[in-house]
């Protein structure tokens, strides 16, 4: 007898929690952000201009449940803390700034201490020979979680093969701080206005995802970070999950929920529906 194939829609994939942080500084320009160009070799969102972030792992949920290393913070439950303590680690893999402040004190370390710690323990890091806990616990740091506002909360639709529950937050960049790519999942980074990414991916000399346009597009409403950071804590965090959708004409459209604050609902898909490891 003939097989035929399944008619029964693939089971959706189960998302990967993820955090992705949005550093922000002041210029003469206006207000940057800090962006990184993925590897070509990657393969999720190659090439791509996006956002330091990644997957949470169990060391994320370790170093959370530890209040010498993460203190308590108000509202924020051991799911949230984990996130944040994702979004700080990948700044400090992915970036080279590290929000976090000697024990006792109330200032973030400062450059040279970073760079001590960097020459310390960047190569054993990198090889997966210690830990981002083995190095605050050796360094004695408590990180700095107070820094992180979160900004939006995006899931990649359920048609994906690849799908992540990524939440993204912004932050200030230390000034005495310099943010550097990693050289590997991050082949070039640059600070950049929204505005300025966003006509350069139009003039093909970057490209975007979508999430990472319409976050860049939402940043870009404001003239500085301080504006920026405000008009997120007042804001309330809509979980966007965009629905792909056809017209008759045969163009894709992605839908967003109104309330998320993006401009508008329904978006024609000019670039990769998918989401920012």
């Amino acid at each position: 007898m003939a097989s035929h194939p399944s008619t029964e829609p693939r089971a959706a994939v189960e998302p990967r929690l993820a955090a992705t942080v949005l550093l922000l500084r002041d210029s003469d320009d206006g207000m940057q952000v800090f962006m990184v160009v993925r590897h070509h070799q990657i393969d999720f969102a190659s090439g791509a201009l996006v956002f330091p972030g990644g997957s949470i792992d169990p060391g994320d949920r370790e170093i959370a449940a530890n209040t010498a290393l993460f203190p308590p913070q108000p509202g924020v439950d051991p799911a949230d803390a984990a996130l944040r303590v994702g979004a700080l680690r990948e700044t400090f893999e992915e970036c080279g700034i590290l929000l976090a402040r000697a024990r006792g004190e109330g200032s973030l370390i400062s450059a040279m201490r970073l760079r001590a710690i960097e020459e310390a323990w960047r190569v054993a890091m990198t090889a997966g020979k210690k830990s981002f806990a083995d190095i605050l616990i050796a360094e004695d740091l408590v990180l700095a979680p107070d820094a992180l506002v979160p900004f939006a909360h995006w899931i990649t639709p359920e048609r994906m093969s690849k799908r992540f529950d990524t939440h993204f937050f912004l932050a200030v960049a230390p000034p005495d701080q310099v943010a550097v790519h990693d050289g590997e999942e991050a082949v070039d980074s640059i600070w950049i206005t929204p505005r300025k990414a966003i006509s350069e991916t139009e003039a093909g000399t970057y490209k975007l995802v979508f999430p990472t346009q319409k976050n860049l597009e939402k940043l870009g409403r404001h003239a500085t970070a301080r504006a920026a950071l405000a008009a997120a804590r007042a804001a309330k965090i809509v979980t966007v999950l965009p629905v792909m959708e056809k017209s008759a004409a045969g163009v894709r459209f992605l839908r967003l929920p109104a309330e998320a604050d993006y401009g508008g609902e329904l978006f024609e898909v000019t670039n990769p529906p998918a989401m920012p490891e």
